[in-house]
């Protein structure tokens, strides 16, 4: 099982390979909050392998502030989590990036 360190660690080397001089001027990842209370992760995977790769949806809703959405859209891998689960959505990317998606 994969913890936050782990994750973050892996997302950082993800970005990292992603720069080749030019992608990383247009592109990248953004991490926020939502009013909701949450957090959002947008990542441009745009030029990148994963830009064509085909991502099942991913929508859990366990409780008011226990909840995921994550999606693949418009050349962006999109998630959407309730305050404690940005680790969980993490987990979503690495595990498709790495072609492990449940």
């Amino acid at each position: 099982m994969n913890n936050i360190a782990d994750n973050m660690k892996w997302l950082f080397e993800w970005f990292y390979n992603q720069c080749d001089g030019d992608w990383e001027h247009g592109k990248g990842v953004q991490i926020g909050t939502l009013s909701n209370p949450g957090w959002f992760i947008k990542i441009d995977i745009q030029e990148t392998e994963l830009q064509g790769k085909e991502f099942k949806k991913v929508f859990i809703e366990r409780s008011e502030h226990d909840w995921i959405f994550c999606n693949r859209q418009n050349g962006f891998f999109e998630g959407d989590c309730g305050p404690f689960n940005l680790p969980e959505v993490l987990k979503i990317f690495r595990e498709w990036a790495e072609g492990r998606q449940e």
